[in-house]
Formats: C-alpha cells, sequence, structure tokens
C-alpha cells in the first residue's frame, strides 16, 4: 500500500499566499493531502480554504479559537494527522519562505530511512535569499549557538521546514511541548536528538517572504536565545515526562 503524505501549514492572516500555496505544494506531490491549521485569522483565511477544499478534496482545514502561538497550532495539527494515519507528516509555511520544489527531495530521504528530514540553509549549497545582514547573523549565529549548546549534531536547528516519519514524531510529542513560538523549532530538534532520530539536511534556500507581514519579532529571538538553557535544564524530562 502506498504510503499516505501530507503537508501541515499553519496559518494566521494569509489570505494572500494560502491558494498560490496549496496549487504550488500540489503540483510537486499530486498524491499528498495538504492540512492547514488556522488560528482564527481576521482576514479569513480559514473561510478561503474551506470553500477551496470544495472542489479540492486533498485539501482540509482545522480551526483553532485563537491564535496561541506556532508551535500550539502544529502540535494540535500533528496529533489530528497522526490520528488520520498518515505516514508522513511535512511541515512548512505558507510564505513561500519553504519552497515547494524540495518536497519531493525531502520525502524521498524519509523513506529511504530517515526520521525526520531537514530543509537546512546552513548545509553545503544551502542559503538565504534577501535578507538583511543583522537577520543573517542573527539566525546563522543563534543556530549555531543553540546546536551547541543543546548538542543537537545539526546544522539548521531553527529550521521550520521539516519531513517526519509519523511514528517517530508521535514519540517526539508525547510530552506537552514547552515554547510555543520560535523556540518551538529548537525545541523539536533536541527532542528529536533526545529521541535518538536518524536525520539528514537537505540544503535549501530560503527567500524572504513574498507576501504578506512577517511574524517576527525581538521577542521570538529573545525566547530562542535563553530557552536553549531551559531545554538543557529539562533533558529527557522533554520526551518522558
Amino acid at each position: 500500500m502506498e504510503n499516505r503524505v501530507v503537508i501541515c501549514i499553519p496559518t494566521y492572516n494569509e489570505k494572500e499566499n494560502i491558494i498560490k500555496i496549496i496549487e504550488a505544494v500540489h503540483a510537486e506531490l499530486a498524491t499528498a493531502d495538504v492540512f492547514i491549521v488556522d488560528d482564527n485569522s481576521p482576514d479569513k483565511t480559514s473561510e478561503i480554504v474551506a470553500d477551496y477544499a470544495k472542489e479540492h478534496p486533498f485539501v482540509s482545514v482545522k480551526v483553532r479559537p485563537a491564535k496561541e502561538g506556532l508551535g500550539a497550532a502544529y502540535i494540535d495539527g500533528f496529533r489530528t494527522l497522526i490520528e488520520r494515519g498518515y505516514d508522513f507528516i511535512i511541515q512548512m509555511d505558507a510564505d513561500f519562505s519553504h519552497q515547494p520544489k524540495y518536497l519531493p527531495k525531502m520525502l524521498q530521504k524519509a523513506k529511504e530511512g530517515f526520521d525526520v528530514v531537514l530543509g537546512s540553509r546552513y548545509v553545503k549549497g544551502g542559503g538565504t535569499r534577501n535578507w538583511p545582514l543583522l537577520r543573517r547573523v542573527i539566525s546563522r549565529g543563534g543556530s549555531f549557538y543553540a546546536s551547541t549548546v543543546l548538542g543537537t549534531g545539526t546544522k539548521d536547528v531553527t529550521c521550520g521546514y521539516k519531513c517526519w516519519r509519523a511514528g517517530f514524531l508521535k514519540r517526539v510529542i508525547t510530552v506537552p511541548i514547552v515554547f510555543v513560538g520560535f523556540g518551538f523549532q529548537i525545541e523539536m530538534s533536541y527532542r528529536t536528538k533526545l529521541c535518538g532520530g536518524k536525520v539528514f539536511e537537505v540544503p535549501i534556500i530560503f527567500p524572504d517572504r513574498e507576501d504578506g507581514v512577517s511574524k517576527m519579532s525581538g521577542k521570538i529571538f529573545k525566547e530562542a536565545l535563553f530557552g536553549v538553557w531551559k531545554l538543557k535544564g529539562l533533558g529527557k524530562k522533554l520526551i518522558e515526562g
């Protein structure tokens, strides 16, 4: 039986991008489903998706009561998709900073036996585009800092473009997450290491978003900066309770 694959995309006020990203994803992985987790966007992103899904059965949407952070949205989506019996779950953003053209390669590596495949900016062949110097320094330095402190062994621990083997992901999220904001990505990388996950990093070019408004802020980076020490202190409690 063919593996069941789904792309999980969290949204908040993404009406400019949402149909474009769904169609771009479908063009790359025509057999995969697309699952939108919307935090009750005021711009009615979820309604746009719901209307589109009426004619496109590979698309579904879950509307959460309110905006609670990226991590909370992803965990909600992951649990729903694991319950639905998918074999591979791919997480990505709606703003085209995660380019759909990398999806086939990421899924291929996961099918080869890797528990997590990262779309990595910081391995050979990867990088960013149209980022100001300060953002590049903060991002790369922050990833190196977190990887070093937590010993993840990966180059891009803040990466949000991942393909998970669903059975492994279920283990990773058994214990409730600590960080719901940007620190969530670092936490998931650390949990992957604690669970003994087999990881592969696919090089990607990460451009700045094309439409809409960036969700990045100083608060986000502060959470990541100090959060790594909290994660390190918790250690295996993150996966064992």
